[in-house]
């Protein structure tokens, strides 16, 4: 069987979303040896952080959406990654979103990639709904989520059953899209 990789780019007026390239694996790995990384599975190793982008990457190839990069325009260097996700133990399909680095929060960059992705959900991947599973202790995604216009569904699974405490902020399609 040979795997494919067609990711499409995305654009917005500062960003590139575009598909993981080998190189980015430094970043995503020094944003999870960090705290940064606490409601998102991390801290972790070098090798678990392999293995985790090395994951995300493969995403693409076994559903057909995943996890863009993110770059300010200009410059290919990997600030984030948002995008769509559904393992098979997922209760439903998700939409996430993180920066790499302090040095890029508070400048609406998560938000502008989140927006893209929202779009790409509707327009695209052709979704009803779709969920962002957040940490409780994670106030800037819930913020974020908010924003969005996603509302806390008090009554869908948390994804992790390791965590069943942690919230489920439900993005619901507009009529317009």
């Amino acid at each position: 069987m040979t795997a494919t990789l067609t990711t499409p780019t995305l654009e917005t007026e500062r960003l590139i979303l575009r598909a993981p390239k080998p190189q980015d694996v430094d970043a995503y790995a020094a944003h999870f040896a960090s705290e940064r990384s606490q409601y998102v599975g991390g801290p972790k190793n070098a090798e678990d952080a392999w293995e985790d982008f090395a994951y995300e990457a493969g995403h693409w190839v076994m559903r057909g959406y995943g996890y863009f990069t993110l770059t300010l325009k200009g410059h290919d260097d990997a600030i984030g990654a948002a995008g769509h996700h559904n393992q098979p133990w997922d209760p439903e399909k998700e939409l996430g979103w993180l920066l790499f680095d302090a040095k890029h929060e508070g400048k609406g960059y998560a938000l502008e990639a989140a927006k893209a992705c929202v779009a790409h959900a509707w327009t695209v991947l052709k979704w009803d709904t779709f969920v962002s599973y957040i940490d409780p202790r994670n106030t800037p995604s819930i913020k974020l989520a908010e924003r969005l216009g996603a509302v806390r569904d008090k009554d869908a699974k948390f994804a992790n059953p390791l965590r069943p405490w942690g919230l489920v902020y439900r993005h619901h399609k507009p009529e317009a899209a």
